[in-house]
């Protein structure tokens, strides 16, 4: 099984070191030298890491296939997968997206969408939830909204504040045009 670890960015200097949105937990475990990444798109790797550093809050790998900071710009948007032999059933820490890509989201008995992404950030991790219409709603993935995950089931139950869903639709942001959507 694959587990996607990290999102590359943009590249950073001229030796071909990337920026990388980190998507694990782990980051000490995962991103140290000699680890061996799938990518996707497949023609961009495999990937090995030479060295992995911290810059402020950003990680920056160098990979022993990449040299120059035009080999890094093809990078760009690239995932990072490692194999895993088994993933731990027993821990109830957290969910990675691909579990939860495709559940129903439901208020109570009623489906309200699907859901189409998790984005893994700092502070909390948001939902992206997709309605009937295709417009794309952030809930926030934390167990007073979403008290429910079933993946077995097919569905995530979620409890949402008055409001949530227009407050966080894409076309009802604060400040935009009447005509965007």
């Amino acid at each position: 099984m694959q587990l996607q670890v990290a999102r590359i960015g943009k590249p950073h200097g001229i030796r071909g070191e990337v920026t990388v949105q980190v998507l694990t937990d782990a980051p000490a475990d995962r991103f140290v030298p000699g680890t061996e990444f799938v990518v996707e798109p497949a023609s961009a790797g495999p990937l090995t890491v030479e060295s992995a550093r911290w810059n402020k809050d950003i990680l920056l790998l160098a990979f022993e296939q990449i040299e120059t900071r035009n080999q890094a710009e093809t990078l760009r948007g690239a995932k990072l997968f490692i194999e895993t032999e088994e993933l731990d059933e027993d821990d109830d820490e957290g969910w990675y997206e691909h579990e939860l890509v495709g559940l129903e989201a439901r208020v109570g008995s009623q489906v309200v969408g699907k859901v189409a992404a998790l984005h893994t950030l700092p502070v909390q991790d948001l939902l992206v939830i997709e309605d009937a219409d295709g417009k794309e709603i952030l809930i926030p993935f934390v167990e007073q909204i979403v008290p429910e995950v079933n993946v077995a089931g097919g569905y995530i139950l979620l409890t949402p504040p008055d409001g949530l869903f227009e407050i966080n639709s894409d076309d009802t942001a604060p400040g935009e045009a009447e005509g965007n959507a």
